[in-house]
């Protein structure tokens, strides 16, 4: 696939993705993205995003709690 802002080749990887569902913020590991070599833009399908929020909707085993500040410029 063709990066749209740099117009980079991607190549499909597994990344880290901040995903926020309900109100609620999570980091989800192993998630399949076409990132941008060029400028590292990812893109992720919609099945894949879907899926992560079924998943989080379930029961699902929790790897770790992280603290996080919330600020205001």
């Amino acid at each position: 696939m063709i990066c749209e802002f740099c117009e980079g080749q991607t190549v499909q990887k597994k990344v880290k993705r901040q995903h926020w569902l309900e109100g609620k913020l999570y980091i989800v590991e192993n998630v399949d993205a076409e990132v941008c070599l060029e400028c590292g833009e990812r893109y992720f399908h919609a099945r894949t995003l879907d899926a992560i929020d079924r998943f989080l909707k379930t029961d699902h085993p929790i790897k770790q709690r992280l603290e996080v500040e919330v600020v205001s410029l």
